[in-house]
């Protein structure tokens, strides 16, 4: 039986890639009963007699899932986020940073509109990129009206599936028509009543750019921390990760435990003041949620 990768999944159908060819498949009726659901970029077994009639017999193991948006098997995500309009936010980056390391995906943050910030705002913004980059991440600063940064995010895709997520907006569909000229994704401007984008995506597709395939999602629906625990809270930290092998008590939480390393690096600069505030911030919103049974 052939093995393909599900491309897109839309109104009950999946799209199985295999060989260059992509066909129309359905899942089996047996996925349903044992709550399997085909998930875009899964690898899967389907037997088809034509392009247009297929069905998806067997769903591979996956190496990690997303629940919203509805994806699987991602190896990179870029953290789309602009420098203005809307502005720029470290709390949700870190936000979004939190829950793409627990997923054990490699985060890359591109920060947008860079074209559009005066020169006090580009300085910060450059403090911001300096601080993450310090901390182990790679940050690209990017413009898709003067493609500045682009030639920067090519390598990141190649042989990868990657998604490109941030608040709506900032401009993600703009960027992959840029990096990929025809794609023409629609795009839409700030609603200037809300401050906020409009929704231009509305399903998950897996598009091809270079070597790699990248989803436009239509963003994380949910940025709650459902499944994450307290003790698990500083891994998705890399600098506050780091500290902590340094703490003296195994299972510090960082918080008003005595000879911890890392409120030593925060009050020495060597970890910013606002990702440590975030942390504490997310770790009181994990100590305050309700179990679920």
């Amino acid at each position: 039986m052939p093995e393909g990768k599900i491309i897109k999944a839309l109104s009950g159908f999946y799209y199985v890639v295999h060989n260059g060819t992509v066909t129309q498949c359905r899942g089996r009726g047996v996925f349903r009963k044992n709550k399997i659901t085909p998930l875009v970029g899964d690898d899967v077994v389907f037997q088809a007699d034509n392009e247009q009639e297929g069905y998806i017999l067997e769903v591979k193991e996956r190496k990690n899932e997303l629940i919203r948006p509805p994806i699987a098997n991602v190896d990179r995500a870029f953290l789309v986020f602009s420098a203005v309009e809307p502005t720029f936010s470290p709390v949700l980056l870190d936000r979004f940073l939190v829950l793409v390391e627990y997923n054990h995906i490699e985060p890359i943050i591109c920060v947008t509109k860079t074209d559009l910030v005066t020169e006090t705002e580009l300085k910060e913004i450059e403090r911001y990129a300096s601080d993450y980059r310090s901390a182990g991440y790679e940050v690209i600063l990017a413009s898709s009206e003067t493609e500045t940064g682009i030639e920067q995010l090519h390598p990141h895709l190649e042989g990868k599936i990657s998604v490109f997520a941030g608040q709506s907006g900032v401009g993600k569909s703009s960027l992959l028509n840029v990096l990929r000229p025809g794609l023409e994704l629609k795009t839409s401007g700030i609603s200037s009543h809300l401050g906020r984008g409009k929704h231009t995506t509305r399903h998950v597709e897996l598009i091809e750019i270079g070597d790699g395939l990248v989803a436009d999602t239509p963003g994380f629906s949910s940025l709650e921390f459902q499944e994450i625990e307290a003790s698990e809270l500083g891994s998705c930290f890399p600098e506050i990760s780091r500290a902590a092998e340094n703490c003296k008590f195994r299972g510090c939480l960082h918080v008003k435990e005595p000879k911890c390393a890392v409120k030593a690096g925060v009050e020495e600069g060597a970890i910013p003041q606002y990702r440590y505030e975030n942390y504490l911030d997310f770790l009181q919103e994990i100590k305050d949620r309700k179990p679920r049974y």
